[in-house]
């Protein structure tokens, strides 16, 4: 409840002071509300494991509230996080991961992903949520009858119809100069924390054949943690101890430190995030670390 009341009270400040004249309000306002932005993805992950609260309602309510200010439909959310941790392991049968099996890139392809990873440019978190959650003919390929699509569907149209009545209420340019700079800040953050996660480490292709998921415990080889300092993890409720997350996916986040264990591929953020950067974004996406040798 702290974590939830604590995103609306910096999102309702964020939007407070961006509304003001004063330069130093509106920049505290967009860093306020980028922190929101991280924090309600942060949220959504939780509310999608019913991990948030022990009351499976109120996961529902505040994964909602997360989602659309993460703009992440929480039903799709919801199903493919869960076939993604069903097949951490299986690159081509986690739709999350499904996009970066080696391929041959395109010239023109390559030089926008590489530029996009050199500069910072959040391309990979937007890209993220077009093809994952929002791409219902792609999600299809990943979900079965007991991932109910038609409520996914009624969900994207409501996001999407909600969405849409906000940018008429507020106006597309008073609203990109409201949330505009601290959404693209977020991005940014979440471009390192969701690639972090399982980019650039070994996995298996399944080929189309029928295969054995990995247990939960079987899966921190294929995981990364990033170590973020003691009192930003707690913040983001321990979303940066992905290995202990996918071993005990059912423990929740805030009480994951309380695993006495250490993860072997977890790594200072900030070490991580300077090896990467030395990497071209092609060489970094669609390879492995046998392959590049960086010890990333």
């Amino acid at each position: 409840m702290l974590h939830t009341l604590g995103l609306a009270t910096v999102l309702v400040a964020g939007l407070a002071l961006a509304s003001s004249q004063t330069w130093i309000a509106y920049l505290s306002g967009q860093l306020l509300l980028a922190a929101a932005f991280v924090h309600a993805f942060v949220l959504l992950h939780e509310a999608g494991h019913n991990t948030l609260f022990a009351q499976r309602r109120l996961n529902r309510l505040v994964g909602h509230f997360a989602g659309f200010v993460a703009l992440i439909p929480f039903h799709a959310w919801q199903r493919i996080h869960a076939r993604h941790h069903r097949y951490t392991g299986w690159q081509d049968l986690d739709a999350t991961t499904a996009t970066l099996v080696p391929r041959t890139i395109r010239p023109w392809e390559g030089r926008v992903i590489d530029f996009a990873w050199r500069t910072w440019l959040p391309l990979f978190s937007v890209l993220y949520r077009l093809q994952n959650y929002w791409n219902l003919r792609r999600m299809r390929r990943f979900l079965d009858a007991r991932d109910h699509v038609g409520r996914i569907r009624t969900n994207l149209v409501v996001q999407l119809l909600s969405s849409a009545a906000l940018i008429a209420l507020v106006g597309p340019k008073s609203l990109l100069e409201l949330i505009g700079p601290g959404l693209v800040l977020a991005l940014m953050i979440e471009d390192v924390l969701l690639l972090s996660q399982h980019t650039h480490i070994p996995q298996h292709l399944s080929d189309g054949a029928a295969v054995r998921p990995f247990r939960p415990l079987e899966q921190e080889q294929y995981t990364r943690s990033l170590m973020l300092p003691r009192w930003l993890s707690t913040l983001v409720m321990h979303f940066d101890a992905h290995e202990l997350h996918h071993m005990y996916p059912n423990v929740p986040g805030y009480r994951l430190r309380r695993i006495a264990y250490t993860p072997q591929n977890e790594v200072n953020w900030l070490q991580w995030i300077r090896a990467a950067k030395r990497l071209r974004g092609t060489q970094f996406l669609f390879s492995n670390r046998n392959d590049s040798g960086a010890p990333v």
